[in-house]
């Protein structure tokens, strides 16, 4: 294995980060709602627009070089830029990107971030709506598809938990401590998409999308959009606001498919965290809040395992334990997650990481004494996973 560069860690920080209106945002594009989220970041972090000479983000699939429009939209000539289409990995491999830049010397300051208007898109007519899908029709599956009951994200990830539940003995009432929890820490988050409360008992009252999936156990469809600067830790000591110590990230791809080998049931989270752990020089046991990539509640409690926060196997008894609330052994998706707050392909994730480390919120939603998260990225076909570790400087 190759090992990761140490020589990265701690060079950079996030100095600034800023999300957009989340929810139901009708008549605003995915490109309204990044370039919403990009200028409140920029004006967070006090950076003078004209030396961001970096962006890297990204856009629906529908479209092309995505970075440009974006650039155009902040009047911003680029040294170095890209559109990075990993799916939900890229908003983590954005930020590592920015750090590689920022250290070779390709640019000084680079601003990040995804937007997306799901909600928008999935709500412009009912056929859109019974649909539920983002992605061009010109990118769906031609074959052994919907006819057959098997459709989009809800249905390979639903394969994953059946194997779970068929291997350790995971059951509903794990997934549904997930739903329940984040949907409590949404409640203390005013701009969460959701505003009511989550029981137990509603939770396996839900109506069924596909075994063992209910609505609970699947992420909001949802206008929004995050972003984060990222500059040299040198430069961060100047701005206003307390920089976020880049200390390690990883990536890892499981390219051979979700159905190849182990996929399911062991993710690429394993092998990424690994490379981040090493880089940061951390472990499991350093971390104080993780932000997890929820985009349905079994892909939680399995990147948990593989994370090292517990053995495999034994990701539904440390759920169960109220490890993942706000006064638990890991304060988990403190914002309300993807599950309850919005679903921006995990760039939301980030920023909610950065703010915690920042200490910025009040008692109620502030994990005490924060000094390290690890934030997850996980999409490009359930494959490919990224890993970011952040912390206080």
């Amino acid at each position: 294995m190759i090992e990761p560069s140490r020589d990265l860690r701690d060079t950079c920080a996030i100095v600034g980060v800023g999300n957009s209106r989340l929810g139901r945002v009708p008549g605003v594009s995915s490109l309204d709602l990044i370039v919403e989220a990009m200028r409140n970041a920029i004006e967070e972090s006090g950076v003078d627009p004209k030396t961001i000479d970096g962006v890297l983000c990204r856009g629906p699939d529908d479209i092309y070089t995505h970075h440009q429009m974006v650039g155009e939209r902040l009047g911003i000539n680029a040294r170095f830029s890209t559109t990075v289409t990993n799916g939900g990995a890229s908003q983590i491999l954005s930020v590592a990107l920015a750090v590689m830049a920022i250290r070779h010397g390709l640019a000084t300051t680079v601003i990040c971030g995804y937007g997306r208007d799901a909600w928008s898109r999935t709500h412009a007519s009912e056929e859109a709506r019974v649909r539920n899908e983002t992605r061009p029709a010109s990118q769906r599956p031609r074959e052994f598809g919907p006819e057959y009951g098997y459709y989009g994200a809800p249905a390979m990830h639903a394969f994953g938990a059946t194997r779970h539940m068929h291997l350790h003995g995971t059951t509903k009432e794990h997934f549904g401590r997930i739903a329940v929890d984040f949907r409590e820490h949404a409640l203390r988050n005013p701009q969460a998409q959701m505003k009511k409360p989550l029981t137990m008992e509603e939770y396996h009252a839900q109506r069924s999308i596909v075994r063992p999936f209910g609505l609970y156990d699947c992420s909001l469809r949802s206008d929004a959009a995050g972003a984060m600067i990222v500059t040299s830790a040198e430069r961060a000591r100047d701005l206003k606001m307390p920089p976020v110590l880049v200390k390690g990230f990883g990536t890892h791809n499981n390219l051979r498919g979700w159905f190849a080998d182990d996929n399911m049931v062991v993710t690429a989270a394993k092998q990424a965290g690994e490379t981040a752990y090493k880089m940061a020089g951390l472990g499991p046991k350093d971390v104080d809040t993780a932000q997890i990539y929820d985009c349905f509640t079994y892909m939680v409690l399995t990147q948990l395992e593989d994370y090292g926060f517990c053995k495999k196997g034994e990701g539904g008894d440390f759920v169960a334990s109220g490890a993942l609330r706000l006064d638990g052994a890991l304060p988990t998706n403190t914002s309300g997650g993807q599950l309850s707050e919005a679903h921006a392909e995990g760039v939301l994730q980030i920023v909610e990481g950065v703010r915690q480390l920042q200490r910025k919120y009040p008692a109620n939603r502030q994990v005490k004494d924060a000094e390290i998260a690890l934030i997850s990225g996980h999409g490009g076909n359930q494959v490919c996973h990224s890993t970011l570790i952040l912390g206080r400087a």
